[in-house]
């Protein structure tokens, strides 16, 4: 059990930066920057996680395009075998045109979401992530997958994004199967009904033995057993851009479960990671190796506080 994965749609970003302001209809503006980059979810923290050196593996949807072929090699140059999943022709991938201005930004958006799998993917992504010591979950059509993972000993983390149609109820098939599960502050409060994150954490306890939620620019929270913990975000890093911040914290927190540290040193790697992502303009601009990630960690060790 020594790698890590996971199955989900690849994202393509194309990031104008430096605009004036969006164009109006007829009009053309030149940016002052531009950079094509994979975005976030799924693949981005199995990216942060291959940087970081951990074996990684993805079952996603690939086409013959030029947007593919350069997913496929930012998989290949960080460390994620990537497998696909796609049999059609055209073009699988979601591509998001960002455009961004110095207080907000717009989006034009491609695709289909999610990935829809058939028989035949789920058995191929079942034979990808067998034996994988962590695989990460999402809502959607491959939990026979999951529950397989899972009394084969595989180690399940939850990703899943904001809904608003969140519930236990919606979802109870998945948290109940999840061994983790890392919302944000917005997500474990519409998810749970209450009205604080430490309330929303302690809700979560019906479901997992170790909870955590991210409370944004405070850093986040967890509980592991009658311990709660808080870990404060690390004041060094001058946020640019959000963009991935969510995937990149669950990139440390994994690499943490992976070898095996406390919940409370999962959660300073994730705050590392995250933080450290948001310095950039882009999903995975801003990045840790794994020398960096453990002399920060050591570094921050105060900023872990018990109440």
């Amino acid at each position: 059990m020594n790698f890590i994965a996971g199955a989900g749609s690849t994202n393509v970003d194309l990031l104008y930066q430096g605009m004036p302001k969006i164009p109006d209809i007829g009009e053309e503006i030149y940016c002052k920057d531009f950079s094509l980059q994979l975005g976030g979810g799924l693949p981005a923290t199995l990216i942060n996680l291959g940087r970081l050196g951990i074996k990684t593996k993805i079952a996603t949807e690939l086409g013959n395009d030029l947007f593919s072929g350069f997913a496929k090699e930012e998989f290949e140059k960080n460390n994620v075998k990537p497998l696909n999943l796609y049999k059609g022709s055209g073009i699988p991938l979601n591509i998001t045109s960002a455009v961004i201005l110095e207080d907000d930004r717009s989006f034009i958006s491609y695709g289909k979401g999610n990935i829809e799998p058939n028989d035949s993917a789920k058995e191929e992504f079942y034979q990808l992530a067998k034996g994988s010591k962590i695989t990460m979950m999402q809502p959607g059509g491959f939990i026979e997958v999951y529950e397989k993972l899972k009394k084969e000993g595989t180690i399940l983390v939850l990703d899943m994004g904001w809904d608003e149609e969140m519930s236990f109820e919606k979802y109870n098939e998945f948290l109940s199967l999840a061994d983790y599960y890392t919302p944000n502050k917005k997500e474990a409060l519409k998810l749970t009904g209450k009205s604080t994150p430490e309330e929303a954490a302690k809700s979560l306890k019906r479901y997992f033995k170790k909870v955590v939620v991210k409370v944004d620019k405070d850093g986040c929270i967890g509980i592991d057993g009658d311990k709660m913990i808080c870990v404060k975000s690390i004041d060094e890093f001058k946020a640019v851009d959000s963009t991935g911040a969510g995937d990149a914290f669950l990139s440390g927190f994994m690499y943490g479960l992976f070898y095996d540290y406390p919940l409370e040193e999962c959660l300073l790697f994730g705050n590392i990671t995250g933080g450290k992502s948001v310095t950039k303009v882009g999903a995975l601009s801003a990045f840790v190796r794994e020398k960096e990630l453990l002399e920060y960690k050591e570094k921050y060790l105060s900023n872990i506080i018990y109440y």
